[in-house]
């Protein structure tokens, strides 16, 4: 019994770790992006914005999510530092995400416009591309937590075996 009792806590402890991990991870990968939601209508638009050097990053991402999309609504637009369109296209789907190319330095602006005059719900993101090593961060809480569930698991039948055998 006192076998099982340290694998319930050595479990119980990963899974927390690989809880820990994923928040901490996902702050690391977002990290520069910066985020808002708000309601949109035909006289309110979302605006937002992030500061790209192109030292860092040659490459930058933007993300909307609309909730209760409707078509033909809904359009989208990247402006350099200098307020110049470099994207400008109608939304045509409920979730998108897209790259872009970092040109000079500065700060570059989405800006989510809708040309109904019923309030959606709207979420964006711009920021630079995360790097391929902050990405694979992402995978590591997610081992943790299989090796916590799976010594769990792996507890339960034991435990399961050993009754059966005793009985």
């Amino acid at each position: 019994m006192q076998k099982s009792g340290i694998i319930v806590v050595v479990s119980g402890a990963l899974i927390v770790i690989g809880l820990i991990l994923l928040v901490v991870g996902n702050q690391i990968i977002l990290e520069g992006v910066n985020q808002d939601e708000q309601k949109i209508s035909s006289e309110q638009l979302l605006s937002i914005s992030a500061d790209f050097d192109i030292q860092e990053t040659k490459v930058g991402i933007f993300a909307i999510q609309i909730i209760d999309f409707k078509e033909d609504i809904f359009s989208f637009k990247i402006l350099n530092p200098s307020d110049n369109e470099i994207i400008s296209q109608r939304i045509n789907q409920e979730v998108i995400e897209k790259e872009f190319d970092i040109l000079d330095d500065g700060v570059y602006k989405l800006i989510i416009e809708s040309s109904s005059n019923n309030e959606n719900q709207v979420f964006g993101a711009i920021g630079p591309l995360p790097d391929a090593s902050k990405k694979t961060l992402g995978f590591i809480p997610i081992i943790v937590i299989i090796i916590g569930m799976i010594g769990l698991v792996g507890l339960g039948i034991y435990e399961i075996i050993n009754r059966k055998k005793s009985v």
